[in-house]
């Protein structure tokens, strides 16, 4: 399993939400590429990077940042925000990026969504941010009337690496994992599930370890509040 640290980058600074809001952000560095070396230097594999003002306004608001971490950095990479037609996708795949994130888009655009995962089997990162079992859609702000597991089933014909499952109401809160909706959903989905939204430390890490079809887990939080070593949950994921 894949320790996945996360850079989520507002007004090109490196931000952390509460609970999905703009309004209760609080910034951690200046320049997001100290932060990609320095998860290098600690023993990452993938970085994690949502373009926060790009998920809001749907377009890659910071994308010369992201393309600079991309080149300085020898990681995989999976970016998410904004992503919401063919040349936004492009582009993110000519700098480099591994895996470019779907989100809003998987439930406002399938077109464009399944097209994509048409053209880029086993590239495309599919992403639902939930809140009462229900999936929102831009940067958090918009609800839908559809469940994660009406939309996993919608997607099952395809082949996106991998999906992310965030919890809205644990994400930034260091209240840890909803750990019995993640069995559910690993459960229920046909691809590898990344879990998202609430860690608070190690042992949370070790929890997820344990259920069946989870192939990463993205820490973000809780390593800004200095509640985890990364350095020692990073020796976690070369036993996998």
């Amino acid at each position: 399993m894949l320790i996945i640290p996360a850079i989520d980058i507002l007004g090109g600074k490196v931000v952390r939400l509460k609970q999905g809001l703009m309004e209760e952000s609080k910034s951690y560095f200046e320049n997001p590429l100290d932060v990609a070396m320095m998860f290098k230097d600690f023993g990452a594999k993938r970085i994690h990077i949502v373009d926060l003002d790009g998920a809001k306004y749907g377009d890659t608001v910071n994308f010369d940042i992201i393309s600079k971490i991309v080149t300085k950095t020898d990681l995989e990479i999976e970016v998410g925000g904004g992503i919401r037609d063919l040349s936004k996708l492009k582009v993110y795949f000519d700098i480099g990026v591994n895996y470019p994130i779907i989100g809003t888009a998987a439930i406002k655009n399938k077109d464009f969504t399944t097209e994509a995962l048409s053209e880029y089997p086993d590239k495309i990162i599919l992403s639902f941010d939930c809140k009462g079992g229900f999936v929102a859609t831009d940067g958090w702000y918009e609800k839908s009337d559809i469940t994660i597991f009406e939309i996993l089933d919608y997607y099952g014909k395809y082949q996106p690496s991998a999906i992310i499952y965030t919890d809205i109401e644990r994400d930034g809160m260091l209240t840890g994992y909803n750990i019995e909706m993640l069995k559910k959903i690993s459960k229920h989905s046909k691809f590898p599930i990344i879990a998202s939204g609430g860690l608070k430390g190690i042992e949370d890490i070790k929890a997820v370890l344990r259920i069946e079809n989870i192939f990463g887990c993205i820490v973000g939080k809780a390593f800004y509040e200095g509640k985890i070593d990364l350095k020692q949950a990073f020796k976690l994921q070369t036993k996998e």
